[in-house]
């Protein structure tokens, strides 16, 4: 399969996320700062995936509403532009589910089955066994068929491109082989999309693990700028620093990730050796990072702000992109049902 870091300036790029809380930096670093310049270099197609919701958490579905106006907000918050890119909401778009009906017809089950991301969110769940392909089979289809819906969401817009993180690559691989078994059935209608592997980096949360709503641990880009300073000042460091006078190595320090992504080179140099001889305590090394951290998400918060008081405006935009991808989509499905021979 082919990848790329950087984009060619043509072609149609497709992503989504899944509406389950507040964006927190892990996502901003991980995915929508990329879509961000994406926006402005290809015909872009950015969505929030509600029924990927229900892959795994189908009998919670209480919050869905109120997140997908979170996630819109935090959207244009951040600067994703609805003149620039369709933005929209997955559900909102029937054909998605017409899509994923019909590719599900030609997909071969072990294709799922064999899906390491898959596997894996089975793992984290606690429905399978490390090494228990087996028991892949007792799966609900949503959760192993997710793929095929999520090969649905980008062939839909005739995707050329999608960026992903290097674990979601295998996902990109199977869009791919669907749309080559499609294409050999009945007749070429899809393109082979390319998976855009972003530059992202591991963000910890505070506590030292993944970053997630759901563990507390997370700086969201709704955090005003007392609170981001609040939360990173307490961030997890190198457990070996008891004391001020302990040194530490930065490597092993949770915090030092966001040194990376965010501080100069000679700031990076200066938390290092002031670490390592315990030149400097770990309050005044976060300090370095969370100036630079606060100068980002403030802005975002800000505009946030504004955008909570006008959510009529907010769910104009995400109509407007709806409307834009319904449109897109019913002709994407007039191709694919004549090459099936479905008819109209």
């Amino acid at each position: 399969m082919t990848t790329t870091t950087t984009p060619p300036s043509s072609g149609i790029v497709v992503s989504g996320m899944r509406p389950t809380g507040r964006l927190h930096i892990g996502r901003w670093l991980g995915a929508l700062r990329n879509w961000i310049r994406l926006q402005h270099e290809r015909r872009c197609f950015f969505f929030i995936a509600d029924w990927h919701v229900l892959t795994t958490r189908q009998e919670d579905t209480g919050d869905i509403e109120r997140n997908v106006r979170d996630m819109m907000v935090d959207f244009l918050s951040a600067g994703l532009d609805p003149e620039k890119a369709v933005i929209f909401r997955q559900s909102a778009v029937k054909q998605h589910a017409e899509l994923h009906l019909l590719l599900s017809m030609i997909v071969p089950t072990p294709w799922l089955i064999r899906n390491p991301t898959v596997k894996e969110q089975a793992r984290e769940l606690g429905l399978v066994q490390a090494e228990d392909e087996a028991s892949m089979t007792t799966l609900n289809y949503g959760l192993l068929g997710y793929p095929v819906l999520q090969a649905a969401d980008i062939l839909m817009y005739k995707a050329t491109g999608v960026p992903v993180g290097i674990d979601q690559v295998p996902h990109v691989e199977l869009t791919r082989e669907i749309a080559r078994r499609f294409n050999h059935l009945y007749r070429p209608v899809f393109p082979e999309p390319d998976a855009l592997l972003t530059e992202a980096q591991k963000v910890p949360g505070t506590d030292g693990r993944k970053m997630g709503t759901s563990y507390n641990n997370a700086v969201f880009l709704s955090d005003p700028p007392e609170v981001i300073d609040q939360k990173l000042s307490r961030m997890m460091t190198d457990p070996r620093r008891v004391r001020r006078t302990d040194p530490g190595e930065p490597f092993d320090c949770p915090a030092f990730n966001l040194h990376r992504i965010y501080c100069t080179p000679e700031e990076i140099e200066y938390v290092t050796t002031g670490c390592r001889t315990a030149g400097i305590g770990c309050l005044e090394c976060k300090r370095i990072m969370i100036k630079h951290v606060v100068a980002e998400l403030g802005p975002i918060s800000e505009r946030r702000a504004a955008l909570e008081a006008r959510p009529e405006m907010v769910q104009s935009a995400l109509e407007h992109g709806n409307e834009q991808a319904r449109a897109v989509a019913a002709t994407t499905m007039e191709g694919v049902r004549d090459a099936m021979g479905l008819g109209s």
